[in-house]
């Protein structure tokens, strides 16, 4: 039986071939490069109104599949949704997640205890699980995770012998980088039990338990005294939620000693409003994802700090790095889809292919930012031993 595609499929120029379930087939270009083949006879009705939610639910529940490459296929489900001009804008609904302990305790869980054998199959050798530093966009993964260490350290004007606050330290990459590299002594904290085993079976097999403490911590429960030179926290404040952010920086204050530094790295909103990625991307990632995490834009978590007492004294985007970044994990994961599926099924395989790729598509289409923003807690008369220009950064 011939089956009608939506009108507004119809006169698309794309490289795109859609196979269905009965094997009839469209193609919307000369040479198609990728196909998609429906399995779900329901999912044709759903198509009169898309989504990259629903491409990528559809996807990772099985009622499609895709032949080709991964990001092009996302960039073609862009195209497809944008065609429609009437897709759902159910993203931005006004709502905030009321973020407690056990909430947050739960969502880290869900994303990074999935397998730590997993996460090694695609990150780089100290499993950094968070946006690179490419110095010319030549370098390695590799190298790349190990500038962007460097580049902290060197913003924190990190010196030997300072007590170094890691908050969300992963698999303790940056800690144990901080301690070999500039000699700090560090404390760091996470909320990942499979995380937290292996960092710190990493600290003893490099011989740094004397100077990286690593502890099962939540960010609330941070001694208050000022006792840290310098707090750096990467990757971890898109899970504290909006309503949450106060306390987060006041922590964050409260920690570090006066004329101390903090950098806090993470991805930011493209919008003001701090709404969601739009055309459905934002609900796939907080359904399959991302559980309860929130991306505040850069005006947000500036306002946050500086109303906690803290001075911001350099902002630096690094969206263009972590797209290249994402590029290079999804390649990597893609040239290991039969040990990943091993590790951790068909389904969840499918959430973090789609979810890397995207992503990638996502920060190079500037639908997403991140940022470095360095502040510093003045000394009582409001002074702070700064340089005066940036130029220390960049010396080799």
């Amino acid at each position: 039986m011939y089956t009608q595609l939506p009108s507004a499929l119809q006169g698309l120029q794309l490289p795109l071939r859609i196979r269905l379930w009965d094997g009839q087939q469209f193609e919307f270009g000369a040479e198609p490069r990728v196909t998609i083949l429906v399995k779900d006879p329901t999912l044709m009705a759903e198509l009169a109104r898309p989504s990259l939610d629903l491409f990528g639910s559809a996807f990772v529940e099985g009622r499609l599949e895709l032949e080709g490459s991964l990001s092009e296929a996302v960039q073609i489900g862009d195209q497809l949704t944008q065609a429609f001009g009437h897709f759902a804008q159910d993203d931005d609904d006004g709502k905030r997640t009321a973020h407690d302990r056990s909430l947050d305790a739960t969502s880290i869980s869900y994303h990074y205890d999935l397998s730590n054998a997993f996460y090694q199959l695609w990150l780089d050798r100290e499993m950094v699980y968070s946006c690179a530093y490419f110095k010319t966009g030549q370098e390695s993964l590799e190298q790349a995770q190990q500038d962007k260490f460097h580049h902290l350290c060197r913003k924190l004007r990190l010196q030997p012998g300072d007590y170094l606050l890691d908050v969300g330290c992963g698999w303790g990459g940056l800690a144990r980088f901080a301690a070999r590299e500039y000699g700090a002594q560090v404390f760091g904290i996470t909320l990942s039990r499979e995380q937290l085993a292996l960092a710190r079976e990493r600290v003893e097999a490099q011989g740094l338990q004397d100077q990286v403490e690593l502890q099962l911590l939540d960010y609330r429960d941070l001694p208050q005294d000022g006792r840290f030179d310098k707090v750096v926290s990467v990757g971890m404040f898109e899970h504290v939620g909006h309503a949450n952010l106060p306390l987060y920086t006041r922590c964050l204050f409260g920690a570090v000693k006066e004329g101390g530094l903090v950098m806090n790295h993470g991805i930011t909103a493209r919008h003001s409003d701090s709404r969601p990625v739009e055309r459905g991307a934002g609900t796939f990632i907080h359904r399959y994802v991302f559980p309860n995490g929130e991306l505040p834009h850069l005006a947000m978590i500036s306002a946050h700090l500086s109303d906690a007492g803290l001075e911001i004294v350099d902002v630096e985007s690094l969206r263009l790095h972590y797209a290249r970044t994402l590029e290079q994990w999804s390649e990597r994961l893609e040239a290991h889809l039969d040990e990943a599926k091993a590790l951790i099924g068909e389904h969840s395989l499918r959430i973090w292919r789609l979810y890397l790729a995207g992503c990638a598509y996502a920060f190079a289409r500037g639908w997403i930012n991140l940022h470095q923003v360095l502040a510093v807690r003045p000394l009582a008369d409001g002074s702070h031993h700064l340089p005066l220009t940036r130029a220390d950064l960049y010396r080799c």
